[in-house]
């Protein structure tokens, strides 16, 4: 087996967040007094961290003031309500316990807030992390490999111990950036021509397929 570590994107890849983040993002939106945006709109514009969100779903013309003001007030509302509805995908538990039973160790590297991503990992994830690493002022977020070198370095490996899973372009460009094996998953908040344009060559269409591709590598 050529990997040591398995590092996974989170929203769109081990947690179903969709809803979540649409009832949150239109919350914050009807707080100001803007209109509210749709479940697809959300989905497509997922992946480059919370400040992307905003600004893309926010009206033209929307100054960067009042997005800073919205985003500010997104945050702690986003992670006060991350976990009405979020949840494991089917079959990612199973898939975690069977990695970590063959000696892998696993980490969750996300653009989500740190906040909401060391919850989530916490309650969701219990006892089958080594660490999670989420966005924040400390280090460059995806597409940047920052995230992704800095959570294999904490488990003692190089990048080429490693594979990162993740459901987007985003992701697909960070483990290019890394020097870092990418699987993507076809389950999550891209489709599968969306993966392949973005430069995917290795796809999995389900845990059993991606714990199969891991195993045997």
């Amino acid at each position: 087996m050529k990997y040591q570590a398995v590092l996974f994107d989170m929203d769109g890849t081990v947690l179903d967040t969709l809803d979540d983040l649409l009832d949150s993002t239109n919350y914050s939106l009807s707080h100001f007094g803007l209109p509210q945006v749709s479940r697809e709109h959300i989905r497509r514009n997922l992946g480059n961290g919370a400040l992307y969100l905003i600004r893309n779903s926010v009206p033209q013309g929307c100054s960067p003031e009042l997005q800073e003001e919205i985003l500010a007030f997104y945050k702690p509302w986003y992670a006060a309500h991350c976990r009405i509805k979020t949840a494991p995908y089917e079959g990612i538990l199973p898939l975690m316990e069977a990695l970590r039973d063959r000696g892998l160790q696993l980490a969750i590297v996300s653009n989500k807030p740190d906040t909401a991503v060391q919850e989530l990992s916490e309650a969701c994830f219990p006892g089958l992390l080594e660490l999670s690493v989420g966005e924040s002022p400390a280090v460059r977020r995806k597409p940047a490999p920052d995230t992704v070198l800095k959570a294999a370095e904490q488990m003692g490996l190089n990048a080429a111990d490693c594979v990162y899973v993740g459901d987007s372009e985003v992701d697909i460009q960070t483990a290019r950036n890394a020097g870092m094996d990418c699987i993507a998953v076809t389950w999550g908040f891209r489709d599968e021509p969306q993966l392949l344009e973005a430069g995917a060559e290795v796809l999995a269409r389900s845990p059993e397929e991606l714990l199969a591709l891991i195993l045997q590598s």
